[in-house]
């Protein structure tokens, strides 16, 4: 019996003037234990004139993850923070009750040519902590947990797992780790996972039952206690999940929340401009017209 109940392709999303690969939501999988939206950027090669611009828009309900592989993003928000991230680190902005903020080319590489590639991930918040105060935290590349075991670098880069913990702080049971390969070799991971999980392929390839899968596909699993597969060489991927929560989870735009009335709202605060503001910024994204 397979272990594997769902195959995620990749799928091509506008997120203003770039475009991503969009993993979650799926309409036959709309979490990953807490994890309920993952965009994965890149790789973009940005020419001198060209950068990322991702006006002010507003997040309630959610924390957001951004993990770059290649580049840098300028995060500002309606806290005050302001904060670049560069390859390795996490920005994890928790948004509680409400938050607004821009990403952006920094300035000092706005005329130069760049590349962009990383992770956007939201994990959803505990209905205790929907809505609570707005938070950031920027954790450095050197901070996050990493090690060498058996032929494989692995990063717990939020979570717990392996008997280790990363310091972002996370508000429930979750793990995001990067493994990277060099050799093929076989994996069981069950001891270490829990909850709901589900496998990322960044570059290189993973075999599972007789079957291989590439880049650009995400992999659930049925039981995380039997997450086995063996890794190819020259292979990066992303392990991520964790314990679902009792109830569900409903996404409008950028909004996330256990109350639909919840997000109703937001949109409405959002479109009569009653979220706080970024400092220094006067555009913002306006709510999208509802289709016809």
């Amino acid at each position: 019996m397979s272990n594997i109940s769902l195959i995620i392709e990749e799928r091509a999303a506008n997120i203003g003037n770039f475009m991503v690969g969009r993993l979650l939501p799926f309409k036959q999988k709309r979490a990953v234990g807490p994890f309920v939206f993952i965009d994965h950027m890149g790789p973009a090669k940005l020419k001198d004139h060209e950068n990322l611009d991702v006006p002010p828009h507003p997040h309630i309900g959610l924390s957001t993850l951004t993990y770059l592989f290649e580049g840098a993003i300028m995060h500002k928000d309606s806290m005050g923070t302001e904060m670049e991230i560069q390859p390795g680190a996490v920005n994890w902005m928790t948004a509680g009750k409400g938050v607004v903020h821009s990403e952006r080319t920094p300035e000092y590489l706005r005329n130069s040519d760049k590349s962009l590639h990383g992770l956007q991930i939201w994990v959803a918040l505990p209905k205790d902590l929907e809505e609570s105060n707005p938070s950031f935290t920027h954790i450095e590349a050197d901070k996050i947990p990493k090690w060498e075991q058996d032929g494989l670098q692995i990063k717990l880069i939020a979570g717990k797992a392996f008997g280790k913990q990363s310091p972002v702080p996370v508000h429930s049971h979750l793990y995001f780790i990067e493994i990277k390969s060099t050799k093929s070799q076989r994996l069981n991971l069950g001891n270490d996972l829990f909850g709901e999980s589900a496998l990322y392929i960044l570059e290189g390839n993973i075999k599972s039952e007789g079957h291989s899968y590439g880049p650009k596909q995400i992999l659930i699993a049925k039981d995380s206690t039997l997450c086995e597969f063996e890794i190819g060489e020259n292979t990066t991927v992303y392990i991520f999940g964790g314990e679902p929560f009792p109830e569900e989870r409903y996404i409008n735009w950028n909004f996330v929340s256990s109350d639909k009335e919840r997000l109703q709202k937001a949109r409405k605060d959002w479109i009569n401009q009653e979220f706080p503001k970024v400092p220094g910024e006067n555009d913002f994204v306006p709510y999208p017209a509802l289709k016809k």
